[in-house]
């Protein structure tokens, strides 16, 4: 006779595997397609058991439905254009397994997945997604165990960021001179702020040629939206070079002269950079401008964010040390920074190949 909790392993006559475990007169049954996946469905179940004193019991609940309660559940961790990037990542695998109930689910479900899925990107968010989802349903003992954590992760390896020559910006910045929105362009290029925090920065951020970052800016689900930084590093002052205080003056009279053009239309906002009527700027309204003017000035396609990546190359280019750019940039630390500029480090190739000669012809022993 088997003791409470030790469970059994069997082969079924179509050659699967079946996997039982009893406890206090419940009898839990899963399956398997090898030997050695039952038995670890069947350790799993074991230490979900030692853990939380009770068998896994997703009852009918589904993939949607996990989804849907996580979703709920992490509203208040996440920031708004978080939650609703994770919404939209939900609805490319509702139509595929939403329907497929959790004790059924089986990695090869998930494997099955991501190759119809669209994009580059798109297929390890989704699996990054179902990950953390699952996880919940593990923690709440829907689950013994999470079949993400046995398929291929999707592989992305996102492609190295165009980044405009001195040259290019010059003509960029030339082109756009009569354009209104010509003082943001000048911002982002000198302080390499992101496009939200450029868009959420306000009058009573600037102090002369001192401007304090505090949140980003971002239109979720028909209304404008502040949120605060990912990590305290993102709270920060940024020291503007001359090009940056001027474009900031001349933001400021041309919002005076817009003012008083909208009359009672004025929305008093606050905001440095906003609409003739006082109201904010959609991200993709400057997106949708700079990429138009890339095609007039004969420019590669860069983005507004581009500008950021330009702005830290070509710090990074000049020798500035890596801590002060990472600060000016607001990432949590230098090796953030690090990992995705390495490109525009100043290469220490050549010095690395003479050290290693003066040591060899010096005579000195190796190994």
């Amino acid at each position: 006779m088997r003791t409470p909790g030790e469970g059994s392993i069997s082969q079924r006559p179509n050659g699967t595997w079946q996997v039982s475990l009893q406890v206090n007169g419940r009898r839990k049954t899963l399956y398997a397609a090898t030997k050695r996946e039952a038995r670890a469905k069947l350790l799993a179940m074991q230490k979900q058991l030692a853990v939380n004193g009770t068998l896994p019991d997703p009852g009918r609940r589904t993939v949607s439905d996990l989804l849907s309660v996580w979703l709920e559940t992490s509203a208040g961790s996440l920031k708004p254009g978080t939650l609703a990037d994770y919404e939209k990542v939900c609805q490319y695998v509702r139509p595929v397994i939403g329907n497929v109930r959790l004790s059924k689910l089986e990695p090869v479900h998930l494997q099955r997945l991501y190759p119809t899925l669209p994009g580059e990107r798109l297929p390890s968010k989704v699996h990054s997604v179902l990950h953390r989802a699952l996880h919940l349903a593990v923690l709440w003992g829907w689950l013994p165990h999470n079949p993400a954590d046995r398929v291929l992760p999707p592989s992305y390896r996102p492609q190295r960021r165009a980044v405009w020559t001195v040259e290019q910006l010059a003509v960029f910045l030339e082109g756009t001179r009569e354009h209104w929105l010509h003082p943001l362009f000048v911002i982002l290029i000198t302080t390499g702020c992101r496009l939200g925090e450029a868009l959420a920065l306000k009058w009573a951020d600037v102090d002369g040629n001192v401007i304090t970052i505090k949140r980003s800016l971002h239109y979720v689900k028909g209304q404008f939206v502040e949120q605060a930084p990912k990590t305290r590093a993102g709270e920060r002052t940024v020291v503007l070079p001359e090009d940056g205080a001027t474009a900031l003056k001349r933001q400021r009279v041309q919002q005076n002269e817009w003012r008083l053009g909208a009359g009672d239309r004025w929305q008093a906002t606050g905001y440095v950079f906003t609409n003739r009527e006082g109201r904010p700027l959609y991200q993709w309204h400057v997106q949708h401008t700079m990429a138009d003017y890339c095609k007039r000035l004969g420019l590669p396609p860069l983005s507004p964010h581009g500008l950021r990546h330009a702005h830290a190359s070509l710090l990074l280019s000049q020798g500035l040390p890596l801590t002060d750019v990472s600060a000016r940039l607001g990432h949590a630390n230098p090796s953030i920074t690090a990992s995705v500029y390495a490109h525009a480090l100043p290469g220490r190739a050549a010095e690395a190949a003479r050290v290693m000669e003066s040591v060899l012809r010096g005579g000195v022993a190796m190994g």
